[in-house]
């Protein structure tokens, strides 16, 4: 049986769009973490669709990792199902002998954070990096790629650049990590990060990035450019920051001048 006719304003399939309003229900909190969704039944009559087509609506949240459930049981929120992020907490430098920010931020309830280096290399950066590093045409960085991951999962494509003659004949350059992180590193060399902004859009993952963060159909990613300044003008780090836009939060706090 085909399933029921789109509405003229919205060419999603309606399975698509019962999707899109749980998953918003569960990102705003109305479905808690850990609570029981709806029945089949007051699904069915929410959306006036058949059991199938709200069957669908609920395969594509459990691929999303958003609820779970298997067939003759009922399917809840999952408990884990967004971070919320805050990003000027990762500006500082770890303490010596302390985690990185970004392990210790998300080290609770039992999670288990993990970073993986990809690759380490001098490239030419894409343009929005280039120009934000002040670089000349063609001209290149320092990329040191990493994946995060928490409970092996991957969540955040990490690829940060530093200009060369900054980072030449440092820890930087090399295919490993760093203790404290790169932060502590620019602040032992003398650049310690003061201030950063940060430029978040929402995006269709690339090939690279639907690949490296496993995700599921075609949702969109939150990507976040960050400049980090120190006390030169000139920036010491540039960072493209990329997550899946269905289980995270970013949020920031500002003050009144």
């Amino acid at each position: 049986m085909p399933e029921e006719a789109t509405g003229h304003s919205d060419p999603r399939s309606l399975h698509e769009r019962i999707a899109a309003d749980l998953r918003d229900d569960i990102m705003r909190g109305d479905l808690p973490p850990g609570g029981k969704m709806p029945t089949t039944a007051q699904l069915t009559e929410r959306f006036s669709a058949s059991n199938a087509t709200v069957q669908k609506a609920l395969r594509l949240l459990k691929d999303e990792g958003l609820v779970v459930g298997r067939a003759g049981s009922s399917v809840t929120v999952r408990e884990r199902r967004q971070q919320l992020v805050r990003p000027a907490a990762y500006l500082a430098p770890a303490a010596p002998g302390e985690p990185l920010p970004w392990i210790s931020k998300n080290s609770g309830d039992g999670r288990r954070p993990s970073s993986r280096l990809l690759e380490v290399a001098e490239v030419t950066p894409p343009t929005d990096v280039s120009q934000a590093l002040a670089l000349p045409l063609g001209g290149q960085a320092l990329l040191r790629a990493q994946i995060l991951s928490i409970d092996e999962e991957p969540v955040e494509l990490v690829q940060s650049y530093y200009p060369l003659e900054l980072a030449r004949g440092t820890a930087l350059t090399e295919l490993r990590k760093i203790r404290g992180g790169s932060p502590a590193l620019l602040a032992g060399l003398g650049h310690p990060p003061r201030s950063s902004v940060d430029r978040v859009s929402a995006r269709i993952p690339t090939q690279e990035q639907y690949t490296a963060l496993k995700l599921p159909g075609d949702l969109p990613v939150l990507r976040t450019l960050r400049v980090v300044r120190s006390d030169a003008p000139r920036p010491i780090e540039v960072t493209v920051m990329v997550k899946a836009g269905h289980l995270y939060e970013l949020e920031y706090e500002f003050t009144s001048e």
